[in-house]
């Protein structure tokens, strides 16, 4: 088996199921020691030990990454247990879906604490790790969604947000040999897509070029390469992997 992360040590937030659980998983088939982040202590568990069945390292974290303390708590534990940090997938996010004129205030602020300072929080930790180890890789999660999408002014604006927040590390880290990347996945099956209904879920295969959602391999892919050596010379994109939906937008 082919190890293009041998004995790096990667922390993925959000990661004890679906998306996550996937990305985690590929980045211990490359070779990689994996934290495990989530609220859901039982999942994380099962991720982890699916880990180290790959003959890997694993760590469970439930810190609350949106809390600036535990996020860096988290990086702290990482290093002393683990010994480095080498990379940071922001994969953590939440939905409160809602239009503009029913959006609460309670559901802005929970968005954009999970999907955009919980991004802030683990970035800063992770990132002074990283320049001291003058190597890091940062793939922050976002969505097709950071170009606009009806009913969800939140997380459109968390996910454009993460965008902005890319772009800047990558210019400011480059010098520390550390590059920062964001992927924005179009629709993705998931528990939550499951359970669209299947006429509006045909409906909107339709406008996708490729004909079909996404699994989460596909996504983990991108990331274990953009985690990798072989994406060097790659920092501050934002990948749509989206089967083609927005092409043209």
């Amino acid at each position: 088996m082919s190890s293009p992360l041998k004995d790096k040590v990667a922390i993925v937030t959000g990661s004890a199921r679906g998306l996550g659980a996937a990305i985690a998983l590929r980045l211990a088939q490359d070779g990689a020691n994996v934290v495990i982040n989530d609220l859901n202590e039982a999942g994380a568990k099962e991720t982890a030990g699916q880990i180290e069945k790959l003959g890997r390292k694993s760590m469970v974290s439930t810190h609350d990454v949106s809390d600036y303390a535990a996020a860096n708590a988290l990086a702290a534990e990482t290093v002393k247990k683990l010994g480095r940090i080498d990379i940071l997938v922001n994969n953590a996010g939440i939905l409160r879906d809602a239009m503009l004129h029913k959006l609460t205030e309670e559901k802005w602020d929970e968005v954009i604490k999970v999907n955009l300072k919980g991004p802030f929080n683990m970035g800063q930790a992770c990132a002074k790790v990283m320049m001291e180890q003058k190597w890091g890789r940062i793939v922050n999660v976002s969505s097709v969604a950071w170009l606009g999408n009806v009913g969800q002014t939140n997380y459109s604006a968390s996910k454009a947000g993460v965008v902005g927040l890319t772009r800047t590390w990558a210019l400011e880290l480059a010098k520390f040999g550390i590059t920062v990347n964001a992927i924005a996945p179009g629709m993705i099956d998931s528990v939550m897509t499951r359970s669209v209904p299947a006429d509006i879920m045909e409906g909107f295969i339709k406008k996708i070029p490729l004909k079909r959602i996404g699994v989460p391999e596909d996504i983990a892919n991108l990331i274990a390469f953009l985690s990798s050596d072989q994406s060097s010379y790659i920092t501050g994109q934002v990948i749509q992997i989206d089967g083609g939906l927005s092409v043209g937008v």
